[in-house]
C-alpha cells in the first residue's frame, strides 16, 4: 500500500493559500471530504479552502518525492489544486475511490507532466555531484565507509534524487512510487492509468536504466 503521510512531514512554508471574501454557504466545520466537495459544487468557496488546507501537505509531500526545489513544489501544489477545482464535477466520492486517492492521482500526474517538460532541458549530473557524494559512491565500491549512518543516509538520499533526475519521466515516476511511496504495482496502475503489465515492465527497465547511470560513477 502507498505510504501514508502525517501532517508534520511537510514544512508550513510550502503553503499556498487560496483567498476568498465570500461568506460560507454551508456549515462545513469538521465536514467529510465528500461533504466539502458537495458544498464547493454548490458554490461555497470556503469549502474548497478547507479541502486545500486539509490536503495541501499531502500534495506537497507527493511533489517533494519528485522535486527538491521549493518553488517547484509550490508550483505543483498550485497546479494540482487548480486541476482539482475544475475536475470536482467528475469526482464520484464513496461510489469510487476516496478523495485522497483521487487527489494523489491528480498530483502524481501533475508532477509527471512537469518531469516530461523538464526532460527537454536535462541538467548535468556530473556538475551536481558533491565531494561527499563522490566519496560515498567510492565507499560503496569497497563496501566500507567512514561516514556516520545518519550522514550517509542524507548523502544517499540526495544522491538518489540526482540519479533519478537522469532518468526519463516514466522511469522516474515508477521508481519514485515504488521505492519512495511504497506503492504496489496495482496502486501505481490505478494512479497512472497504466496496465499492471506495463508498470512491471517499466519498473524493470527503470532499474536497469538506474544501474547504467550508477555504473558511470562506480
Amino acid at each position: 500500500m502507498c505510504r501514508a503521510v502525517t501532517v508534520n512531514e511537510v514544512d508550513d512554508k510550502s503553503k499556498v493559500v487560496p483567498t476568498t471574501n465570500s461568506p460560507p454557504l454551508h456549515d462545513t466545520t469538521e465536514s467529510s471530504d465528500d461533504a466539502l466537495v458537495a458544498a464547493t459544487l454548490d458554490g461555497d468557496e470556503t469549502a474548497f479552502e478547507q479541502l486545500f488546507e486539509r490536503h495541501r501537505r499531502f500534495v506537497a509531500h507527493t511533489a517533494g518525492r519528485f522535486f527538491r526545489r521549493r518553488e517547484q513544489i509550490e508550483e505543483i501544489i498550485q497546479e494540482t489544486f487548480t486541476k482539482v477545482y475544475f475536475a470536482l464535477p467528475s469526482y464520484r466520492g464513496a461510489e469510487g475511490r476516496s478523495f485522497p486517492a483521487w487527489l494523489r492521482r491528480i498530483a502524481v500526474n501533475t508532477a509527471y507532466d512537469e518531469l516530461r517538460r523538464m526532460q527537454r532541458h536535462p541538467e548535468s549530473l556530473v556538475s551536481e555531484l558533491t565531494e561527499d557524494e563522490t566519496r560515498w559512491l567510492d565507499a560503496q565500491m569497497h563496501e566500507s565507509s567512514g561516514v556516520k549512518d545518519a550522514e550517509a543516509n542524507v548523502i544517499a538520499r540526495d544522491l538518489a534524487n540526482k540519479l533519478l533526475d537522469r532518468l526519463d519521466a516514466d522511469d522516474r515516476l515508477v521508481l519514485t512510487l515504488l521505492d519512495g511511496e511504497d506503492c504496489s504495482t496495482a496502486e501505481i496502475a490505478r494512479i497512472t492509468g497504466w496496465s499492471i503489465a506495463k508498470v512491471k515492465v517499466r519498473a524493470h527497465r527503470a532499474r536497469k536504466s538506474l544501474r547504467r547511470v550508477l555504473q558511470k560513477f562506480m
